[in-house]
């Protein structure tokens, strides 16, 4: 596909509640014909049916380490008031060009899709998984990436192909 096909993701993290304009700073131009979509990793009717697992459901979930959770319907609200709870906003900026004719505004609204869900998967399990991850140094991460690489690398080499597959619409 070479030049024909673009997908980008850049991420910021902010300590805010989502609440920022423009964080990735486009121009006013870009700004105006971006769509910006919230998600909520409590509102259930965010989850697709088939990515839904109870264990990694942030209504459900309580952390053991940091007393965080289950996350109620004003959770944000709740978060927002409360200035001793660290929290972050993760502001990703989706950019598809596929650049063939006929195909392209299907494809490139399909990839937009398929982005947020899984951001929406991603993230819900990342809340669920804080007791596991919370206590790490960046010692432990660096392993933690060593390991998974080699992981990655012997899955690719000798396992058929996992992981998701797109919903229907």
């Amino acid at each position: 596909m070479k030049d024909t096909f673009l997908l980008k993701i850049e991420t910021w993290h902010k300590p805010d509640m989502g609440d920022q304009d423009n964080v990735h700073g486009l121009d006013k131009e870009t700004w105006k014909k971006t769509e910006v979509v919230h998600i909520d990793i409590a509102d259930q009717t965010q989850v697709d049916t088939k990515d839904y697992k109870e264990d990694e459901d942030p209504t459900i979930f309580k952390s053991q380490k940091t007393g965080r959770g289950p996350l109620g319907p004003n959770w944000k609200k709740e978060l927002a008031g409360n200035t001793n709870t660290p929290h972050m906003c993760a502001y990703k900026l989706v950019t598809v060009n596929f650049k063939w004719w006929g195909l392209q505004n299907k494809i490139e609204n399909f990839i937009q899709k398929q982005e947020k869900r899984l951001f929406t998967k991603f993230h819900r399990q990342l809340f669920c998984l804080i007791d596991q991850w919370i206590d790490l140094d960046m010692d432990d991460i660096r392993r933690i990436e060593a390991e998974t690489q080699k992981q990655l690398d012997e899955m690719r080499e000798k396992d058929p192909v996992k992981g998701s597959t797109a919903t229907e619409d």
